[in-house]
């Protein structure tokens, strides 16, 4: 595939196991921490499942992130995925394939975790849907619709400035600071709105479209 497309197989899997990961294993943590620990203030109950989820997979995934965002470069002469990884490890060593780990985990785990609690906080504020309605299914699927785009936005708009950051990290190989340095040198603080109308759609969309059908799928199997 030529660039948009190189690395999506790659990418689409990574990705794909992340969110699974994450969603599971916020929902699993929630009700074993519950369980558990039944005097815990909701919010550590809440917050603490996605948190550590979220930067365990960052960190596993690191390396096809920066990879793909590397043959995505359209000064790459690249094909595929193993052919990204082969040339950072021989430029950078074994610790370049999780350069940016750090920007990574900035942008990740608060995005999770914003989604997360969005999510379960609409899911409480809005309207209970009345079992016994003609409309019962619709009325679900649009409370899913409502609760699963707040929280999609939610992330995407908290964690703009730090997907900034991972990028000009994996253009430059900068470190964090020297990047953010960087960054404020030529731009100022605009560079934390940089980009935000392409990040409220490569995030946003991926987020709330995993929480809506996965609550399709629990809502039809139940």
């Amino acid at each position: 595939f030529a660039p948009p497309y190189k690395g999506m197989v790659a990418t689409i899997a990574g990705m794909t196991w992340a969110r699974a990961a994450i969603f599971w294993g916020s929902d699993i943590g929630k009700d074993m921490m519950e369980e558990a620990f039944p005097t815990l203030p909701s919010s550590v109950v809440t917050l603490t499942p996605p948190l550590i989820t979220s930067i365990f997979v960052q960190c596993i995934n690191q390396p096809v992130v920066r990879a793909s965002i590397t043959l995505q470069n359209p000064e790459s002469n690249m094909k595929n995925i193993r052919e990204s990884i082969r040339f950072i490890y021989a430029q950078y060593g074994i610790s370049g394939l999780w350069h940016g780990t750090s920007a990574g985990i900035l942008k990740t785990v608060p995005k999770y975790c914003t989604a997360i609690i969005v999510k379960d906080y609409m899911d409480g504020v809005l309207p209970q849907i009345d079992p016994q309605s003609s409309s019962a299914n619709s009325d679900a699927l649009i409370r899913s619709a409502y609760k699963s785009a707040t929280a999609g936005l939610a992330g995407a708009v908290l964690t703009n400035p730090c997907d900034v950051v991972r990028n000009e990290m994996f253009k430059t190989n900068l470190s964090l600071m020297d990047t953010v340095t960087k960054l404020r040198s030529e731009m100022g603080w605009k560079f934390m709105w940089r980009g935000m109308g392409k990040n409220l759609v490569a995030v946003s969309i991926p987020v709330a479209s995993t929480i809506f059908f996965t609550d399709i799928f629990i809502q039809y199997n139940q």
